[in-house]
């Protein structure tokens, strides 16, 4: 008895261990790639944040210049994280995000998407200052509250004699 319970506690350790070496492996190399804010305009900066990548490395995309992965301070994790700012020429679309840690690379496609600004234009505006209409449209409305404002008066005025 005793010996089937010991060979019983062996087999669920040694699944146990066979389970958990590609997952120790796999904290050898770099992995889930991930991007905040996965949208983001021209001139805005994206921190990526890699596990698998415990010494740090590097980034590159074409929407940004080469970027530096610090290892994160914390005991627990195997992790690097850095920020990137995007160029202020960058067009529309998603981009790619390459990672580069002791040698080992791993690419994420589409990690996010920069956006364009709006299309604006002089909202009709032709002009600085004041035109000569807008000056004729103000001094009328000035012109019309002097004369109610007089005509309320006297209307007042009137009353309080009768």
């Amino acid at each position: 008895m005793r010996t089937t319970r010991a060979l019983a506690v062996s087999a669920v350790a040694f699944a146990a261990v066979g389970l958990a070496a590609p997952t120790a492996a796999a904290w050898d190399n770099p992995s889930n790639i991930v991007v905040m804010p996965s949208v983001i305009a021209r001139g805005g900066q994206v921190t990526v944040t890699v596990d698998g990548c415990p010494n740090g490395g590097t980034m590159t995309s074409t929407a940004f210049p080469q970027a530096n992965l610090s290892p994160v301070n914390n005991s627990n994790t195997q992790m690097s994280k850095g920020t990137a700012t995007i160029n202020s020429s960058a067009t529309p679309g998603s981009y790619d995000i390459t990672v580069n840690c002791s040698g080992k690379t791993l690419t994420k496609p589409q990690a996010f998407t920069v956006i364009g600004g709006v299309r604006g234009g002089l909202g009709g505006s032709s002009s600085i200052g004041a035109t000569p209409a807008d000056m004729a449209i103000g001094g009328g409305l000035v012109g019309l509250a002097l004369i109610g404002s007089g005509v309320f008066w006297m209307r007042r005025r009137s009353e309080s004699k009768i």
